[in-house]
This record gives structure tokens, C-alpha cells and sequence, in this order.
């Protein structure tokens, strides 16, 4: 059992050795996967942490209530930029190969960000991010999907 966080855990994260989770807590907690250290704790988010994922590069990115998203290097914990916009909670984060990151929210919006500078790239709106249906995923060729409504569906963009 790992201990640390002193509210809910949300979102959980793994990669090399490391497990990452993120909390109502507003913090990101690192871990040893060999023998449960804790290794780190990454703060910054105002609000609880919602989404937590690593990029192929090692950054770890953490979506949050407070509207942000978080961009960590895996390394040494430190921040590296927030990407600022959304105007709802950030309650789903993938990143592709190429390391463009989407981020789906509580403001019926997915979004893409440029790896390298942050910036966004496109909003596509009218994407309904309820708890049930807020999750994304990066498939083969970089191909993202995620759940579009209560019929079932699963869209590939």
C-alpha cells in the first residue's frame, strides 16, 4: 500500500519503474515501482488532479479542476510549462508519439496541443466529457478514440 495523499486518488500513471498518481489533493506523487518509495511530489494545480499521463519523451502531463494542464519533466519533477484555456475541469489527457497532447473537459471541449511549444492547436467543441465518458486513448499510427455519447459509439480522429 502506498500512502501519501491525503485526499482520493483519480488517476493513476505508469512508466519505467515509476508510478505516478495523481489526487483531490491538488498533487502528483512519484513512486518506485520496485519497492514503493515515494519519490517525488509535484505541486502546482490548484484544483484536484483528474488526469495523469507520460509522454514518450518522459514528461509527465497532469490535467486538473483548476483548468490546466500540468507539463513535469520525468526526470527531475520540475515544471515545465501549463497550458492554459480550457474553461471547465481537464478530466482526460493522452499524448501520441509524436508527443501532441489532447486534453478532453468538463467544458465540452477536446483540445490539441503542440508538444514542443504548448500551444493549441485546434478545439473541436461539443465533445460531452462527463466522468463516464471522459477517457481517451492512442491506438496504432497515432490514431486517438474516445467515447462521443450515450449511443455506443467511439470516434477515431
Amino acid at each position: 500500500t502506498l500512502i501519501g495523499h491525503t485526499d482520493d486518488v483519480t488517476a493513476l500513471a505508469i512508466t519505467q519503474g515509476r508510478l505516478y498518481s495523481g489526487s483531490y489533493d491538488m498533487t502528483v506523487r512519484v513512486w518506485s515501482v520496485a519497492d514503493g518509495a515515494h519519490l517525488a511530489t509535484l505541486e502546482g494545480h490548484t484544483g484536484g488532479v483528474f488526469s495523469v499521463v507520460v509522454g514518450p519523451d518522459g514528461t509527465v502531463h497532469s490535467g486538473s479542476d483548476d483548468k490546466t494542464i500540468r507539463v513535469w519533466s520525468g526526470d527531475d519533477g520540475i515544471l515545465l510549462r501549463t497550458l492554459e484555456g480550457h474553461t471547465g475541469a481537464v478530466v482526460a489527457l493522452a499524448v501520441c508519439s509524436r508527443g501532441t497532447i489532447y486534453s478532453r473537459t468538463a467544458d465540452k471541449t477536446m483540445r490539441v496541443w503542440c508538444g514542443t511549444t504548448g500551444a493549441c492547436s485546434y478545439v473541436l467543441p461539443g465533445i460531452d466529457a462527463r466522468f463516464g465518458r471522459a477517457t481517451l486513448a492512442i491506438g496504432r499510427e497515432n490514431k486517438l478514440y474516445f467515447p462521443v455519447g450515450g449511443d455506443g459509439a467511439i470516434a477515431v480522429w
